[in-house]
């Protein structure tokens, strides 16, 4: 065994020991010893994932079980890791964005307590800690284990400021609202337990693989079984119908929200389906049912996001649309696309999050694009920066989402033509919305007060460093992904990822890929470029006809107010008053 695998036990476990430090001494550590331990944690993460990523890319793999987790009656479960290509690059992401956001995290979190200081920097290590097991686990217990986790840690850093009644309530509506999809999860696992005498990937997948459509394992199971983890990961990965937890939890503090959307909780359920790739292609209903949900879910968020006002909504927006090309590529078959497209996501969504708490933190908590306007000239790494990453989610060449959002739609063109066009569309509204945040938020005159003009400033540089950084990456983040069509051979992302994930292969002509590249990236261009002339030139108008209801957000919320939420708690008061008095 490779010497980084005997360590890899490590790269979870020093984020837990940080973890451990700052909430049993959160009384008595000082801010600067809470920020080192929490983020030197992280970093010492980053280092072996480093190396564990080095000996992947020399052809090494292995199950490592360190005891057994579970022993009933002939089931064995073990505590294992599974140290492979995607458990790799996942760790890298998890801890080389997650150190950023931590580093970034000790000058926005500056004014909190020492004991409320450290009690946020235990929560940020413990859910890097989680989302790493979840990645790590060599069988689906270990990964519901780390699943269950993200969950926890996502309750408690959205509602971290809890004496505010509304951000306790974002908390639970996330925790509740995850409960629904982690029962499925739960269920599935169960399933394939029974049916499989396992829970360990190797082992369940190859019984599939032997048995699948035999009494053994009938193809009603397998329909099943992929469509219970689905709905696992609707709720994680915010997809219909179970989105509306995810521009809530912007409660939270602007750093957990760039974690929770760039490089841990939602993506927990595209690691989840992709890892599971061997079941899923096995179940055309199911993929079919996850082409469309996704697409759905890209549509309906990017005209949401459309008619938002507050800056990190718009963002919020945006990475519940994102997640939705995510599903849609899964369903397409294209999982090597969509793990690439979480890696670009991972860089420009956390930048443009760090970037939008920079603007926040200039201009003294104010998250109204409305009460902003002008900041370019005050604000000028974070504009820069910000810029970057407006350009790389809207998909700019030679920017790293051109890349992974060109190898979605390309995969989805192949697969079905009028999914592709509503996919372009989305991709097309992207680009206005981000543009229009970035136009509103920074160019034109300033619309905010006379002391917020006063104290306008630029943040400090232990909070644009990280910006510098993941800007760079979502320059250059993509270029592993260069698709053939460019390059001499394959790309190097796709020979990576291989022996994990299956590779498509696109039967249409070199050509007629290059005219769809350059036919959305021009249409991109001319979308950018209209944002421009319609909010340089005036402030944003009140909203009317379809306009009100993007701003009211569909009334999903109303919605499921009405259906559920009030008729549970009707049921709920009833049953206290009558039947348990």
């Amino acid at each position: 065994m490779q010497a980084s695998f005997k360590l890899a036990f490590l790269i979870p476990l020093l984020p837990l020991i940080g973890f451990l430090i700052n909430g049993l001494g959160r009384n008595f550590l000082s801010k600067r010893v809470s920020g080192i331990v929490a983020s030197g944690m992280v970093f010492f993460s980053f280092l072996l994932s480093l190396q564990v990523f080095s000996e992947v890319r020399e052809g090494a793999s292995a199950v490592i079980s360190y005891f057994d987790f579970i022993r009933i009656q002939g089931l064995q479960i073990p505590f294992s890791f599974q140290i492979d290509a995607l458990t790799s690059l996942f760790l890298l992401v998890i801890t080389g964005v997650g150190f950023l956001i931590h580093v970034y995290s000790t000058s926005y979190m500056h004014d909190e307590s020492d004991a409320s200081f450290a009690r946020y920097f235990a929560y940020l290590n413990l859910f890097v800690f989680s989302m790493l097991l979840l990645v790590m686990g060599g069988n689906y217990v270990i990964l519901f284990i780390g699943w269950e986790g993200v969950g926890l840690c996502s309750y408690l850093l959205i509602g971290f400021w809890f004496k505010n009644p509304a951000y306790t309530k974002a908390a639970n509506k996330a925790f509740i609202m995850n409960r629904i999809g982690d029962l499925a999860f739960l269920l599935a696992v169960f399933w394939l337990i029974i049916k499989t005498g396992s829970a360990n990937y190797g082992e369940v997948f190859s019984f599939i693989t032997s048995n699948h459509g035999t009494p053994k394992f009938t193809t009603t199971d397998i329909t099943i079984v992929s469509l219970l983890l689905f709905v696992g990961a609707t709720g994680k990965s915010a997809q219909l119908p179970l989105y509306t937890w995810l521009p809530d939890a912007m409660a939270g503090p602007t750093p957990v929200s760039a974690l929770i959307h760039a490089a841990t909780m939602v993506t927990a359920g595209i690691y989840m389906i992709a890892r599971s790739n061997v079941l899923y292609s096995l179940a055309p209903l199911t993929l079919s049912i996850i082409s469309w949900v996704g697409l759905a879910t890209a549509l309906l968020a990017a005209t949401i996001a459309l008619r938002q006002y507050d800056i990190k909504k718009v963002l919020a927006y945006s990475t519940v649309s994102q997640l939705g090309f995510m599903f849609l590529a899964l369903g397409s078959g294209a999982y090597l696309a969509a793990v690439f497209h979480v890696m670009t996501h991972a860089f420009f969504k956390a930048l443009l999050f760090l970037g939008s708490g920079s603007v926040i933190h200039a201009m003294g908590g104010e998250q109204d694009i409305r009460k902003m306007g002008g900041l370019a000239g005050k604000l000028k790494v974070t504009h820069a920066t910000f810029l970057i990453g407006c350009l790389a989610i809207a998909g700019i060449p030679p920017l790293s989402g051109f890349f992974s959002k060109d190898a979605i739609l390309l995969s989805v063109f192949v697969h079905n033509p009028i999914q592709y066009g509503i996919a372009v569309f989305t991709a097309l509204l992207t680009a206005f919305y981000m543009f229009r945040l970035l136009i509103i938020t920074f160019y034109g005159s300033f619309r905010g007060t006379q002391e917020q003009l006063h104290h306008l400033h630029e943040s400090p540089w232990v909070m644009l460093l990280p910006l510098v950084l993941l800007s760079l990456l979502s320059i250059a983040g993509g270029w592993i992904g260069i698709p053939a069509v460019l390059t001499e051979g394959a790309d190097s992302l796709g020979q990576f990822l291989s022996p994990i994930l299956p590779t498509l292969s696109h039967a249409i002509s070199h050509e007629t890929e290059l005219m769809l590249m350059g036919s959305t990236t021009l249409l991109v261009v001319v979308v950018i470029i209209a944002a421009w002339l319609i909010y340089s030139k005036r402030t944003e108008q009140q909203s009317t006809g379809i306009l009100r209801v993007f701003e009211n957000k569909w009334y999903k919320d109303e919605l499921y107010d009405n259906i559920i939420v009030k008729p549970l708690a009707r049921l709920s008061a009833f049953l206290r008053e009558w039947v348990e008095p």
